[in-house]
């Protein structure tokens, strides 16, 4: 007791010292020294805009597309076709080889085998038929295709097929299988789906492999290599439907016994399935995407053609006159034109890209090779708003801040040389030069509420739109804020 009334008494006079020595006039509190408030100024600034050609499309991703169709822009076919490898379990084993029932008409150990093309959505008529062919893919380690391979949408991919034997097999589809009824497609387990039937042979071989050489599928890379190195799809004929593929298996079949005196046989089921392990891609084929760019009233945004527009900005007529201040922000907005073309069938038209990647353009390949997300410094993401029909970018200061400071740091390393700011520039012509790209990102929300992006990659997707472009005589306007203390000079 006497220790806490020691305690409480040393608490009140600390507390009487403290207000002894604070004056009583309260009234500036929360308010700045003169010499430390802020002004704010803001100004606007043009920025021109181009659009160019981009053939650096990634092509490597678990989605893919088969089919064709007719650009309403050009008129000209896009085809897609693409090709699959597939990922085995490590060390997969089938049952015992005396446990295998043998057809009895071939006597093969597989039943038969089959590959499922299951479909996300669908671009264009869904009852309209389509012709694929299936073409093996090489073993051979000059065509093999690798995991090191750098494939993109305009990637030739028959380099890395067998064609010796011809197609394993032809395929006439639709979207909608009507091979099935109302009744099953309405089934809620049911999920649109190709299905191809292989050649039964290729799973015989499948099958004859893992009991002469177990090892062989030890991994996807063995498997590969050893057993199947997977399949070109590509379309024949049909023009008017493309799909979007979200899984692709590859089924095998057969019957056993869980020991051969039993008389009950079984049916077993091995499922290989194209999964993010292994490469899956997609070629795109297109023509005259070069007579899309250069209009004197917008820029384009396209894709899978890969068109992007690339944004000049007036970083040396921000800092004008401001070299000492800061930037508080930096807001641009895109205006999207709207369509013009009344004869279009709203069934074939291209969608509007829904989100938008803005990355320095020296950048832009080495972002998505390295599977970056925006980090509001470099890049920049926002999303179409469809109320006000634009694209928005709310505050790019770090982004100018950025540019600005390098260029400084490389006028310093030059040295005191003649017109070192020329040099600089001329040495590094797209400094200041960015690049929109329409992009697919994924979020994650963790169990605070927090979100955050996971992945950021070029959108493979049917869609196409026109900005506003930014001209010498109608620029885009960028809007600045700056801040600076009171008697800054």
């Amino acid at each position: 007791m006497k220790h806490a009334i020691k305690a409480w008494n040393a608490i009140i006079l600390t507390i009487a010292l403290l207000l002894a020595g604070c004056d009583e006039d309260t009234g500036s509190l929360g308010v700045y020294p003169q010499q430390d408030a802020i002004t704010t100024s803001s100004s606007f600034f043009n920025v021109l805009s181009n659009d160019v050609i981009n053939n650096v499309v990634p092509a490597g991703s678990t989605t893919c597309y088969l089919g064709k169709v007719l650009d309403p822009e050009t008129d000209q076919a896009i085809t897609a076709t693409f090709a699959a490898q597939f990922h085995t379990f490590e060390n997969y084993t089938f049952p015992a080889k005396e446990n295998i029932v043998a057809n009895e008409e071939t006597g093969y150990l597989c039943d038969s085998i089959e590959v499922r093309l299951f479909i996300k959505n669908t671009f264009g008529d869904k009852n309209n038929p389509m012709k694929v062919e299936v073409w093996p893919l090489s073993m051979d380690e000059d065509k093999l295709l690798s995991e090191s391979a750098d494939l993109y949408t305009n990637t030739d991919l028959w380099q890395y097929v067998d064609d010796s034997n011809g197609p394993i097999t032809t395929k006439v589809f639709t979207a909608t299988d009507y091979a099935l009824s109302d009744a099953q497609r309405a089934d809620g387990n049911y999920s649109d789906n190709i299905r191809i039937v292989l050649p039964r042979e290729i799973g015989e071989r499948i099958m004859q492999k893992f009991y002469s050489d177990p090892n062989s599928f030890r991994d996807s890379y063995s498997f590969i290599r050893n057993v199947c190195p997977g399949f070109l799809f590509r379309t024949v004929s049909g023009t008017g439907t493309m799909v979007n593929l979200e899984v692709c298996t590859m089924n095998l079949i057969f019957k056993y016994k869980n020991n051969p005196s039993d008389e009950k046989t079984l049916q077993g089921l091995c499922r290989f399935a194209a999964t993010p392990e292994v490469i899956q891609s997609t070629q795109f084929e297109n023509s005259n995407v070069d007579q899309l760019i250069g209009n004197e009233e917008y820029t384009m945004l396209k894709t899978p053609a890969g068109i992007c527009t690339e944004l000049i900005l007036p970083i040396n007529d921000i800092y004008e006159g401001h070299e000492n201040d800061s930037i508080s922000r930096a807001s641009l907005t895109l205006t999207r034109i709207n369509n013009q073309d009344k004869e279009l069938d709203v069934n074939y038209a291209f969608g509007i890209p829904k989100n938008l990647l803005l990355v320095r353009k020296k950048d832009f390949e080495n972002f998505f090779k390295n599977n970056q997300v925006s980090d509001s410094q470099k890049s920049y993401t926002t999303s179409f708003n469809e109320t006000y029909n634009c694209y928005t970018f709310d505050n790019l200061s770090r982004l100018i801040s950025y540019c600005q400071h390098e260029k400084q740091a490389g006028i310093k390393a030059l040295g005191p040389i003649e017109d070192a700011e020329k040099e600089w520039e001329a040495a590094n012509p797209d400094w200041n030069h960015v690049l929109l790209v329409p992009v697919a990102v994924a979020s994650a929300t963790d169990s605070y509420g927090t979100t955050t992006q996971v992945s950021v990659n070029q959108d493979l997707s049917l869609c196409s739109t026109k900005l506003v472009r930014g001209t010498e005589t109608s620029p885009i306007k960028m809007q600045v804020i700056y801040s600076r203390f009171a008697g800054q000079q």
